[in-house]
C-alpha cells in the first residue's frame, strides 16, 4: 500500500500505522479512515494518465486504494457503470440536469460489487481462504460473487427475510448462506462473532476499512465522467451510511489532490420506517436506534454502523437527509424505468423518491444539476416490482377479444 500513509479513527481520531491494525480502531471501536499520501499520488497520477487508461473498471483508480501495486484482482468487470442523462426527469421536475448512475449494471447486479471486490483483494493479501459478511441481500451477493471468481469460500449471513431472489443469487454463486431468524444487526452480531472465531476475513460494512475505500470509486467516476466538473447534488439510499460516507471520501480525495474546486451536496434518503440518520442529521446529531420497517430491505437499518462517517457525509456537504414513505418508493421504481429505461430495486428508486420530494419542497432548486444513484436492480426484489405496477392484461388467443381492451 504505497499511496497510503496509515489510519485514523474516526471517533476518537487516535492514528495508526499501515500494520498496525486491521478492523477497528482497538480502543474505542469506532470505525476507521483509511489515510493518504496525496502529493505522492499526483507525482505518477494524473487526469492525463486516467484518459489514457483503456481500464474502464474500479482498478483504474488503484493509486487512490489501499491494495499492493502488484496484487491481483477479481476477473470480473466492476465498476465505470453509465451516467445517463435523464432529460425528461429534468423536464418533469423543472432542474437543470438529472443524471442516474446505474450500477445494477456490475457483474452481481448492485454497487456493492465495489467494496467487495476490493474486499476480496485484501482478503488474498491476507492469506485468508473464507471470507464473510453480513447482508441485507447485495452485499452478500457481491462478496460470493467475487469469491466464486477467484476460488474462494464464502459464508453469508442474511436475515431470514430477505428476499427469495437474493437467497438464491448467493446460493448460485456457491456461498454458504446463513439465515439468520433476526434483524440485520443481529445478523452482523453473528457474523462477527463467527469470523473472530473462526478466523474468517471479515468484509463487513461498517468493520471494515477498506468498504468505503471500494464505494468511493462511484464518486470517482461521476467526477471523471462528468469531465471533472462535480454536480451540484448526490441522492442515494442510506441504510448503515457506508455508501454515502464513501462517495464523501472519494470526491475529498479528489479536492485533495486538486482534481476538484468543491464538493457536491450528498443527500442521503431513508426509508421512514428506518430513518434513525435522517433524524440525527435533521435533529441533535444524536442516533437513536429503531427497529426498521420498511419494505426497502437494502436500506432496512435501524442502527447503522457507520452513522459517524454518514452523518459528517450529509451535514459537512450541507446535502442533508430526507425519508420518504414505502409507498413514494414503491411509485418511484415504474416512475424511474419509465422515464430513463433503468429498473431499480426499493432501496435503489429511493434515492428518485427523495429527490421528488425535495423538489416539491424547494430544497433542490431549478439551477441543480443532480445526480441520483441507483444501488441495485430490480430484479433483486420482482415481488414489490409487481406490486407497483399491478397485474397485466389477460386475454384469450383472439385478436376480437383484444382490441375490446382497446390496447
Amino acid at each position: 500500500m504505497n499511496n497510503v500513509t496509515g489510519f485514523q479513527c474516526l471517533e476518537c481520531n487516535q492514528t495508526f500505522g499501515v500494520n498496525e491494525i486491521q478492523y477497528v480502531c482497538p480502543d474505542c471501536g469506532g470505525n476507521l479512515d483509511v489515510r493518504y499520501d496525496y502529493e505522492r499520488i499526483n507525482q505518477h497520477f494524473s487526469k492525463a494518465s486516467l484518459a489514457a487508461d483503456c481500464n474502464l473498471t474500479i482498478w483504474r483508480y488503484r493509486p487512490l486504494l489501499p491494495m499492493e501495486d502488484t496484487s491481483p484482482v477479481p476477473p470480473l468487470s466492476v465498476g465505470w457503470t453509465p451516467l445517463y442523462d435523464a432529460l425528461r426527469l429534468a423536464d418533469e421536475f423543472g432542474v437543470r440536469q438529472v443524471l442516474v448512475k446505474d450500477d445494477g449494471r456490475n457483474p452481481t447486479a448492485s454497487f456493492k460489487d465495489r467494496p467487495s471486490a476490493l474486499a476480496v483483494v485484501k482478503a488474498q493479501e491476507a492469506g485468508a481462504t473464507v471470507a464473510t459478511t453480513a447482508s441485507s441481500g447485495n452485499a452478500g451477493a457481491a462478496l460470493a460473487g467475487m469469491c466464486a471468481s477467484v476460488g474462494m469460500k464464502s459464508v453469508i449471513f442474511v436475515p431470514a427475510t430477505t428476499p427469495a431472489a437474493k437467497v438464491a443469487q448467493l446460493q448460485i454463486y456457491g456461498a454458504t448462506v446463513v439465515l439468520v431468524e433476526g434483524s440485520y444487526e443481529q445478523a452482523c452480531e453473528l457474523c462477527l462473532a463467527a469470523s473472530e472465531r473462526f478466523g474468517w476475513y471479515q468484509r463487513t460494512t461498517g468493520y471494515n476499512p477498506y468498504t468505503v475505500e471500494g464505494k468511493k470509486t462511484a464518486a470517482l467516476e461521476i467526477a471523471e465522467q462528468l469531465q471533472w466538473q462535480v454536480p451540484d447534488r448526490v441522492l442515494v439510499g442510506v441504510g448503515d451510511g457506508n455508501i454515502i460516507g464513501g462517495l464523501w471520501k472519494g470526491f475529498c480525495d479528489l479536492q485533495q489532490l486538486g482534481w476538484i474546486e468543491r464538493l457536491p451536496k450528498l443527500t442521503g434518503v431513508q426509508a421512514a420506517g428506518a430513518a434513525p440518520l435522517v433524524a440525527a442529521v435533521n435533529g441533535d446529531g444524536v442516533i437513536r436506534p429503531v427497529i426498521g420497517q420498511t419494505i426497502a430491505d437494502g436500506i432496512n437499518v435501524g442502527d447503522p454502523r457507520d452513522a459517524t462517517r454518514a452523518m459528517r457525509a450529509m451535514r459537512e456537504t450541507g446535502g442533508g437527509a430526507v425519508a420518504v414513505s414505502d409507498e413514494e418508493i414503491i411509485a418511484a421504481i415504474p416512475h424511474l424505468a419509465q422515464t430513463t429505461g433503468v429498473f431499480a430495486e426499493p432501496g435503489a428508486a429511493a434515492a428518485l423518491a427523495g429527490f421528488i420530494k425535495l423538489r416539491e419542497q424547494g430544497v433542490i432548486q431549478s439551477e441543480e444539476r443532480v445526480v441520483l444513484i441507483s444501488t441495485g436492480s430490480g430484479l433483486k426484489d420482482i415481488n414489490t416490482a409487481r406490486r407497483s405496477v399491478g397485474e397485466p392484461l389477460r386475454v384469450q388467443p383472439d385478436v376480437a377479444e383484444l382490441n375490446k381492451l382497446k390496447v
